[in-house]
């Protein structure tokens, strides 16, 4: 199959997350791709399953003549970002001339806004009909997976490593490492495979944090309300005011953090402000979380103690420290990046993946790119020249 049509398949399928469930996968539709990579998989010989979290794991035993070499790991996650709707995907597939590409009568991906057009003149993409994201973070990443061990599958000339495989649900929710089984994972390093345009390779990754804010409010009848009403929703409002403007994430880019505003809501009696927090440096991730508990506080002394309450939960933190001692690992994927005809370039995530978890937990885990931009919105789009490429990357890895 080629990765073209294995993409397809995939992003047919409806696996997004949800944060605000307490089930293991989040969405019990994840487990349906799940069962069918595993079932793919196990038709073309290659040993896996999918566990009752939802994680497939696969693993590829090495060519006898690389029996002695530690094996290498890949992973993906399954899910997609509840950022946007991921049910009833139509990708449609163009040949990129210049210009805008049009999506729908009311929606395009214009060359004026998204600058990365430019260097996909001539290349065949795929997009969406812009109404839905279209899932190639991550599932450009899993297909390429698949594609490079089924090479290796139906190539047995070609010497290889010992390849296990990790299939991930709940990433999208900061949940992907959660339930990770090392023991079934038979690889002492691996890579994600979870960027975006052609060449990346990442090492360096948020601190990130998740906040949630509530505001407990006075409700009384508007006629006889002065100087008793305390209006939770406006209060809530007073608070994301006093946030730095310039840090936010319309206005940072490279290593600069920011605090992000992803929903708010509420009425007179209560309300609640939910934010996430990035930053590559640690001492000023903490810095940030500092402010928001300070800002709490102080706006429990204008409007009275517990007016205000924060919960603040880490979420991952930056993997850099945790690679560096493995440093072979990123110089062995710019050497397949060059073999493969591909330009590697080290930037710094303005995100996390799974790797950073499970960097942290014993398993360095760097990551590569996938070939797709502007995700978590309708106007993603994936190469699949670069996602060809990448399979290539992959199984040079490999060696």
């Amino acid at each position: 199959m080629t990765i073209k049509d294995r993409f397809l398949k995939y992003v047919s399928y409806y696996t997004t997350s949800d944060e605000n469930s307490e089930t293991v996968p989040s969405t019990e539709r994840q487990k349906l791709l799940g069962k069918h990579i595993a079932d793919e998989l196990n038709a073309m010989g290659v040993e896996a399953e999918m566990d009752e979290m939802g994680y497939v794991y696969a693993y590829l035993p090495a060519s006898a003549d690389c029996a002695e070499k530690d094996a290498i790991g890949f992973i993906a996650h399954m899910d997609t970002a509840p950022d946007a709707p991921g049910d009833n995907i139509h990708p449609k597939c163009v040949v990129y001339q210049g210009g805008d590409i049009p999506l729908s009568d009311t929606e395009a991906i214009r060359a004026d806004t998204f600058e990365c057009l430019a260097k996909y003149v001539g290349q065949e993409l795929i997009v969406t009909d812009g109404t839905t994201l279209l899932g190639a973070d991550d599932k450009a990443g899993a297909a390429e997976i698949v594609t490079a061990v089924e090479f290796l599958k139906t190539h047995p000339e070609v010497s290889h490593r010992g390849v296990a495989v990790c299939l991930t649900p709940d990433e999208e929710i900061g949940r992907g490492a959660d339930h990770f089984n090392y023991d079934k994972f038979r690889a002492p390093f691996a890579y994600t495979v979870d960027g975006g345009a052609l060449g990346e390779i990442e090492y360096e990754n948020f601190n990130a944090a998740s906040v949630r804010v509530t505001v407990k409010g006075v409700n009384i009848h508007p006629g006889s309300a002065k100087n008793k009403m305390k209006n939770a929703a406006l209060l809530a409002c007073e608070f994301v005011s006093r946030l730095p403007a310039a840090e936010t994430p319309a206005h940072t880019e490279g290593y600069e953090g920011f605090y992000h505003l992803t929903d708010l809501s509420g009425c007179e009696m209560s309300a609640e402000v939910r934010l996430i927090i990035r930053d590559h440096d640690r001492t000023l991730f903490e810095e940030r979380k500092r402010f928001v508990e300070n800002l709490c506080g102080y706006l429990n002394t204008v409007y009275g103690e517990g007016t205000f309450m924060a919960e603040i939960k880490d979420s991952y933190y930056n993997m850099k420290e945790k690679i560096l001692p493995h440093f072979h690992l990123i110089e062995a994927a710019q050497e397949a990046m060059r073999r493969a005809g591909a330009e590697p370039v080290t930037v710094p995530i303005r995100g996390g993946t799974d790797g950073a978890r499970l960097s942290y937990e014993g398993l360095p885990c760097p990551n590569l790119s996938t070939g797709g931009e502007n995700f978590h919105g309708v106007h993603e789009f994936v190469s699949v020249p670069a996602m060809e490429t990448m399979v290539k990357v992959l199984v040079y890895l490999t060696e």
